[in-house]
């Protein structure tokens, strides 16, 4: 393959030019360029200009890709996902449907400690199989960056495992795999108390894994890690040179995101009673804030308030959640979702899933579309970015490349 391409008769381009955006103006500008070309040369965007004008000076011996106008956009970012595990839990999902709480079935052995089970008796070579499997299901629907989270384990053994097993997905697969420790999920029942469980993986498991993951990760939520035993985890994990994120403000209002605004953490997820106190602590720390609407969805919860979060000024971002309870790989599903159930706009949704998701897992080198950009796009089999939560329960992706390369090709399906 040539490591010179030009994408040309680009319907419309989504530049999203000058990095992440905040607030609903800058939220709702998207830095369209109509009748676009762009020039990637050995995986990064080189220029951005007018199809024609770009034809005529196009390298010699240059690949192209006419895009027959149709829309152009940044390669998604998944913010949040659970991707590496094993089995399922089809049953519990049956279970909600009859009204079952998460913690009814938490505490009846199931949710998180049934995975737990499964993922410890699971071989290395089983857990990577799965996890190459959904990255590869998440980037035909567009996804080029994914954060992939540890803490089916609860044990150190298990942990290292899924953090090697993220490691060789890294390397083997085409997309990005940014891992995350967290050990603190939940208490394994070879532990008494909530506290126990923290100290010990503060003091015993994050020395360990610090080489393997980016960031650290806690539960914060009542029932779970309280913020003191949060704070245990986060603060060890941080000495250990990794990067703080924070599961906040989920099931209740847990003092999951004042911690994370706190300790300066790169993001708070979830955020569904996240209320005004904790939504001003956020913006003003700066602490990407990772929706998960689909996780609504599958608990049959509220949505987080977006809408109050976008007009606090907070960094807005979006994650599929990808786990046994919300087992969703695509990421135009969950923009469809913020903008039905959170109220965004489309151009709000798409930011979130891009740009601002490039800045919630610190990869602030793509999620746009300008000179000197990674080559991670998509081109859409639709001319306007606003078809992807207009059509929603399909997949929009005609092409996708990654690093300049096309890695997805549904060119030939027929519709």
């Amino acid at each position: 393959m040539t490591d010179t391409l030009l994408l040309h008769h680009i319907g419309e381009l989504v530049t999203l030019e000058g990095g992440a955006r905040r607030g609903r103006q800058e939220m709702n500008d998207l830095g369209i360029v109509k009748d676009a070309a762009v020039l990637v040369e050995d995986g990064v965007v080189e220029e951005v200009g007018p199809s024609e004008k770009m034809l005529r000076a196009a390298p010699t011996g240059a690949g192209k890709i006419h895009c027959g106008g149709r829309a152009v956009v940044p390669g998604f970012v998944d913010a949040h996902t659970h991707a590496v595990f094993a089995g399922d839990r089809v049953d519990e999902f049956e279970m909600k449907l009859q009204g079952a709480s998460y913690a009814d079935i938490l505490a009846r052995g199931g949710g998180i400690l049934h995975t737990v089970r499964l993922t410890r008796e699971a071989s290395r070579a089983e857990l990577l199989k799965g996890l190459l499997s959904r990255l590869s299901s998440m980037m035909e629907y567009g996804t080029t960056t994914v954060e992939v989270k540890s803490g089916y384990g609860l044990d150190l053994e298990t942990e290292k495992r899924l953090l090697e097993v993220c490691r060789a997905a890294d390397e083997r697969h085409p997309m990005d795999v940014i891992p995350t420790f967290l050990g603190a999920h939940a208490v394994p029942p070879e532990f008494s108390s909530s506290h126990e469980y923290a100290r010990h993986v503060a003091e015993k498991m994050v020395p360990e894994v610090s080489d393997l993951a980016e960031f650290v990760d806690v539960f914060c939520e009542k029932g779970v890690f309280d913020p003191d035993d949060s704070r245990l985890v986060l603060e060890a994990g941080a000495q250990q040179g990794m990067r703080v994120k924070v599961h906040a403000d989920e099931l209740a209002t847990s003092g999951g995101s004042l911690l994370a605004a706190d300790l300066g953490a790169v993001s708070a997820d979830h955020l569904l009673h996240a209320g005004p106190k904790e939504r001003e602590a956020l913006a003003d720390a700066d602490v990407a804030c990772v929706l998960l609407p689909a996780t609504a969805l599958s608990l049959n919860a509220p949505y987080a308030n977006a809408r109050a979060l976008i007009d606090s000024g907070a960094l807005v971002a979006l994650g599929t959640d990808n786990n046994p309870n919300c087992y969703t790989e695509s990421m135009p599903f969950v923009m469809a979702l913020a903008c039905h159930g959170m109220r965004m706009s489309p151009a709000e949704a798409l930011v979130a899933a891009t740009v601002n998701a490039a800045a919630a897992v610190g990869r602030e080198d793509r999620g746009t579309i300008e000179e000197g950009s990674l080559a991670d796009l998509v081109i859409l089999d639709a001319p306007s970015h606003r078809y992807l939560p207009y059509r929603f329960g399909m997949n929009p992706v005609w092409r996708v490349l990654k690093l300049g390369e096309v890695v997805v090709d549904w060119s030939n399906r027929r519709r």
